[in-house]
């Protein structure tokens, strides 16, 4: 008789410390755990019960605060912020061509590719052409430049539930960007001594690297209009031009450089 009561306390204290231990376990955001049983996984929060109160009582607590819900089975859900969630975007062209609107205008043509990496981030690396445009200053410019640059993406400065970016490659930005050029140019100068005008022709190579701050606008997903400034640094192996077709240097002196433009482009898959 005795051996019968060991036997059935002993399967019943195995039973209630299985029950006990077989909890979900909500991992917050700040690293705390709340040991309970999930009721439901809602929009915008998560319900459950704590063994220590009746199941009657609900508690509730938001989907923002949670890193993830292991579940008694050791099955896994996580969570992240609605804005930054890859899901909500699929339907959003990532990869943009874009030319400088004005750029031939001043003697090049520049063609940029865009890609987005993630939610608020992107690559993005240019190719222009020089002596593909008017030639204002008679020089009779030939070569090329290059440029390429990591884009942030704004987010809103204070969050609602739900929200996110109305595309996943539209808004303010700023841009880390290393550029280099290389080209040839005529160089004219007139001696005033001898009354003599000289042509030579230069060879130029510079590099920048710049802080460009824009906005990209998108519509209907297919067409975007990207305006843009940067300020950096430069320098340059010619001191007769200040002009670099991609962006401009001071001088060599004051090495400061500058950039402007608007691209106009389409986005596809």
């Amino acid at each position: 008789m005795k051996t019968k009561l060991v036997f059935a306390i002993l399967a019943f204290s195995l039973f209630l410390s299985q029950t006990i231990l077989a909890q979900d376990i909500i991992l917050k955001k700040d690293t705390n755990m709340i040991k309970c049983k999930i009721k439901e996984i809602g929009l915008d929060d998560i319900k459950y019960t704590l063994p220590e109160y009746s199941s009657d009582v609900t508690f509730s607590i938001d989907k923002d605060n949670v890193a993830k819900i292991i579940f008694e089975n050791g099955k896994e859900m996580s969570f992240q912020k609605e804005m930054n969630n890859p899901e909500n975007y699929r339907d959003n062209k990532k990869n943009a061509l874009k030319i400088n609107f004005l750029s031939p205008l001043y003697g090049s043509t520049s063609f940029s590719y865009e890609r987005s990496l993630k939610p608020s981030r992107s690559i993005e690396g240019t190719l222009g052409l020089i002596g593909l445009g008017v030639d204002n200053w008679d020089e009779n410019p030939g070569g090329a430049f290059v440029k390429f640059g990591y884009k942030f993406i704004k987010d809103p400065d204070f969050y609602l539930r739900g929200m996110r970016y109305a595309h996943i490659l539209k808004g303010a930005y700023f841009k880390p960007e290393i550029g280099f050029a290389a080209f040839g140019r005529d160089d004219t100068s007139w001696d005033y001594l001898y009354q003599h005008q000289s042509n030579d022709r230069e060879t130029v190579i510079s590099g920048v690297l710049q802080i460009v701050m824009g906005k990209q606008w998108i519509v209907d997903n297919a067409f975007l209009i990207d305006f843009y400034a940067g300020l950096g640094y430069g320098f340059s192996t010619s001191e007769n031009t200040n002009y670099h077709y991609g962006y401009s240097i001071a001088d060599n002196s004051v090495p400061i450089s500058f950039s402007s433009g608007l691209k106009i482009g389409f986005l596809f898959k």
